[in-house]
C-alpha cells in the first residue's frame, strides 16, 4: 500500500495527515501524539477513526497542522485521517459517517463589524 494523503479543515487549523501501513505511530509537527496533544480528550478525538473502524495499530499516521487553536486542530486531525481511510477501504464509511466524523464542521468565527464593539456587541447606548 502506497501513502495516502488527506487534508482536513476545522475554523482556521488545516491538517495534512499521510496514512501508511505500519504499528499504529502517529506524529504530529514531528512530536509524538501524547507530546503534542496534552490532555486525554484530544487524544481521544484524534484516534477516533481508528477506534471506530478498529484499525488502532494497523496504519502510521504523519501529520503537518497549522492555523487554529489545539481543538480546532485535533478535530481537523480527526478529519483528515476518517477521509483517509474510507479511500482505503470503502467499508470503513458506514461506521464512520453515523458518527458525524465525515462532515465537514462549517463554523467559523464571525467578522467583526465597524460601528460595533464585536460581531454582535454593540457599543453602549447613551439616550442623553
Amino acid at each position: 500500500m502506497e501513502v495516502v494523503h488527506k487534508i482536513g479543515r476545522r475554523k482556521t487549523a488545516v491538517a495534512r495527515v499521510y496514512v501508511s501501513e505500519g504499528k499504529g505511530d502517529i506524529t504530529i509537527n514531528k512530536k509524538d501524539l501524547s507530546q503534542y496533544f496534552g490532555t486525554a480528550t484530544l487524544q481521544y478525538k484524534v484516534k477516533q477513526p481508528f477506534t471506530l473502524t478498529d484499525n488502532e495499530e494497523a496504519f502510521d499516521v504523519k501529520v503537518n497542522v497549522y492555523g487554529g487553536g489545539v481543538t480546532g486542530q485535533a478535530e481537523a486531525i480527526r478529519l483528515a485521517i476518517s477521509r483517509a481511510l474510507c479511500e482505503i477501504d470503502a467499508e470503513n464509511r458506514g461506521s464512520l459517517k453515523p458518527e458525524g466524523l465525515l462532515t465537514r464542521d462549517p463554523r467559523m468565527v464571525e467578522r467583526k463589524k465597524f460601528g460595533q464593539k464585536k460581531a454582535r456587541k454593540k457599543f453602549q447606548f447613551s439616550k442623553r
